[in-house]
């Protein structure tokens, strides 16, 4: 995959992230995950694109009114690195890290995450 594809792959991941209604972050979800997809990192291990949809529905509650954006694009084959943080609009991230994620056929098949200071 290209870079630009890879960097709009992201962006719908992170926008998943910042998605407040249910139904529409879970379809997402559905939509950019393979659905034998695992999503890892140092909380959970959930697997299936309905889990992956539930973890993310119940760490948003820990970021009420924040914002998730992500920073520099590494890709390489079918993967990609990207730095991520989360805070309020226009003020420091209260957490960051970065993921790495594997594809499969123009979906997310993989993730695992990575918290700085954890």
């Amino acid at each position: 995959m290209d870079k630009d594809a890879v960097t709009k792959l992201v962006e719908a991941y992170i926008s998943i992230w910042n998605e407040s209604d249910d139904e529409v972050r879970q379809a997402s979800v559905d939509e950019l995950f393979t659905p034998d997809a695992t999503y890892t990192d140092p909380t959970v291990v959930a697997e299936g694109a309905e889990a992956i949809g539930e973890y993310i529905a119940g760490a948003r509650k820990n970021f009420t009114g924040m914002l998730f954006t992500f920073d520099q694009v590494l890709t390489h084959h079918d993967s990609v690195h990207f730095s991520w943080q989360v805070g309020p609009t226009g003020g420091a991230p209260v957490v960051s890290g970065f993921d790495v994620a594997w594809f499969e056929d123009g979906r997310i098949n993989r993730v695992h995450g990575f918290f700085n200071g954890f």
